[in-house]
């Protein structure tokens, strides 16, 4: 089950709406740092508002994508962590340290926005 991935602009933005298998979230990972680099993209959006549960490996796949995409010149952000998902990461030990998250793909595209205009975007 593929993740689709849209370009808005200068944005990427993949919306998970269903639990993936750790194949899928390579595969995620991997699109996405082939589209950053071939649309020449500023930020990615990664909204997982319709997952009920972050396991280990979904947060450290998470993880890989923002740490890739900044390798590759564009910011991440997670967005639509649940509530109960972000208390079961806590209580499992589990962080998106480094990572930035918004409530929302609507935060979240002004946070990325907001990064733009601080000029701490991408090296030029």
């Amino acid at each position: 089950m593929g993740v689709p991935i849209l370009k808005q602009g200068e944005v990427l933005i993949a919306s998970i709406q269903a639990a993936l298998s750790d194949h899928d979230l390579e595969q995620l990972r991997d699109d996405l740092a082939d589209q950053v680099g071939r649309f020449h993209s500023r930020g990615v959006v990664i909204d997982v508002m319709a997952l009920d549960v972050l396991d280990s490996f979904a947060a450290r796949t998470l993880h890989a994508i923002a740490c890739t995409a900044r390798l590759r010149g564009a910011r991440a952000v997670v967005v639509g962590i649940q509530p109960d998902v972000a208390f079961g990461m806590v209580q499992l030990g589990l962080s998106l340290d480094g990572v930035s998250t918004a409530l929302d793909l609507e935060e979240g595209l002004a946070h990325l926005g907001s990064l733009a205009k601080q000029g701490g975007h991408r090296a030029r």
